[in-house]
């Protein structure tokens, strides 16, 4: 099997079976994300231990990219730092937008979000969540969009 194969599979399992998917009630934080260019939309709840990032999830619905990176980012960055995943986020939005990104191991399964720069529309699907983490943990209820 090829890395491209691996991180299809990654793509495609983490949209038929999203983790960390459902509300959490509050006092969580929330805030949602919308993209119009192809109607993905989510809500992103956190819960904050200090400056650690606690429960963390979503709902919502979108395109497989979409689904997939809000499920791998909660994975990814539950238990965080807030600068840790503020960090998590600029090497994806590195992967997402730059031809030349190295991929740092550090990604583990985030790297499956690579393939998504050789399709520039759907940049915005996979960072979406991402954008939408950072207003909830900032307690910003504003509507994110991509637009």
């Amino acid at each position: 099997m090829d890395l491209k194969d691996l991180y299809r599979d990654v793509i495609l399992d983490h949209n038929r079976r999203p983790r960390n998917f459902g509300r959490l009630e509050p006092p969580a934080r929330a805030a949602p994300g919308y993209n119009p260019l192809c109607g993905d939309q989510l809500v992103v709840y956190a819960t904050l231990d200090g400056d650690r990032i606690g429960e963390l999830r979503f709902e919502g619905s979108g395109c497989a990219i979409s689904v997939a990176s809000a499920s791998l980012m909660t994975e990814a960055v539950k238990g965080k730092s807030r600068a840790e995943a503020e960090h998590l986020f600029g090497l994806v939005h590195a992967l997402l937008t730059d031809a030349d990104a190295a991929t740092p191991p550090e990604l583990g399964k985030l790297a499956a979000l690579g393939g998504v720069r050789e399709f520039p529309a759907r940049v915005k699907c996979a960072s979406l969540c991402w954008h939408t983490l950072n207003a909830a943990l900032a307690g910003d209820p504003t509507p994110v969009s991509t637009e």
